[in-house]
């Protein structure tokens, strides 16, 4: 996967974002769906196939509390 060009990427956060600084963004770039912190959004992201964000979207949305922990 080479690296998307970020710069004109329309980065979002989560309603649920408490405004202390905790969160990440996401954008979209082609098939590549990217993950920042946005605290700062000039710092490294994290690049994912849109099919492993998916994936990873499904797997957090279907787990319940109870697993992972231990």
């Amino acid at each position: 996967m080479s690296a998307p060009d970020w710069s004109h990427a329309v980065w979002r956060k989560s309603g649920r974002s408490n405004g202390k600084g905790n969160c990440v963004e996401v954008a979209a770039a082609g098939a590549v769906i990217g993950v920042r912190d946005s605290k700062n959004p000039a710092g490294p992201v994290l690049a994912l196939a849109a099919t492993d964000w998916h994936a990873f979207i499904t797997a957090v949305l279907t787990a319940s509390p109870a697993r992972g922990a231990g």
